[in-house]
């Protein structure tokens, strides 16, 4: 099944799709939308929402980042063994979310008078996820395999140690956990590739 992941030359939203799909084994096709592209506005009005990420999955085309990572999920059975762990992940994945919208309202909106205060409250956001990973004997966020939401955790946390290399010094559970999925044998293949290296985090240089 040929798979098609359509976005920008940087990481952004689409880094939990693609460390999803290396870490499974899976290999697609990327076309890389550049600004003078999507500014042509054909691209956009194709778009079903006017959005990027898209994603083809032989005659599926999905748009909606987290509607792209759960039908990954689901197809490559990273969602849990059962539908009580399938609601926790969610459950995980929406707190999650909250954290990504602060991240991107700094990074695109408040960077240069916000950052200090963001770095300041970072640990406040990140103690529960010490708390959960140090209570969870399976390593990941929910049961004793990944699900789609661990890969969105290991991206926001490495985004956050760029963003303030000291993020992690007080959570040893954290650390551990970036450590492990870091070195899964594709995603550190990956981690270590041209294509995971030369993408920015962001559209507009901030990180």
């Amino acid at each position: 099944m040929a798979f098609v992941l359509t976005y920008f030359s940087l990481r952004g939203r689409a880094e939990p799709i693609r460390l999803m799909l290396k870490d499974q084994g899976k290999e697609w096709t990327e076309i890389t939308v550049t600004m003078e592209m999507w500014s042509k506005g054909d691209l956009r009005e194709s778009c079903l929402f006017g959005q990027v990420p898209k994603f083809q999955d032989g005659d599926l085309t999905l748009y909606q980042t987290n509607a792209i990572r759960r039908h990954l999920a689901r197809k490559f059975g990273v969602y849990g063994k059962d539908d009580k762990e399938a609601s926790l992940i969610d459950m995980m994945d929406d707190s999650l979310q909250d954290l990504l919208t602060k991240y991107v309202k700094l990074i695109y909106q408040t960077y240069d008078t916000e950052k200090e205060n963001y770095i300041k409250e970072l640990p406040r956001d990140l103690a529960v996820y010490e708390k959960i990973l140090a209570c969870n004997k399976g390593g990941f966020l929910v049961g004793k395999q990944i699900s789609f939401a661990d890969y969105l955790l290991l991206v926001l946390l490495l985004n956050h140690q760029v963003l303030s290399p000291t993020a992690l010094d007080n959570f040893p559970a954290l650390r551990a956990y970036r450590d492990k999925l870091s070195a899964r044998p594709n995603i550190k293949a990956y981690m270590e590739s041209d294509a995971f290296r030369n993408r920015p985090i962001s559209g507009n240089g901030k990180q």
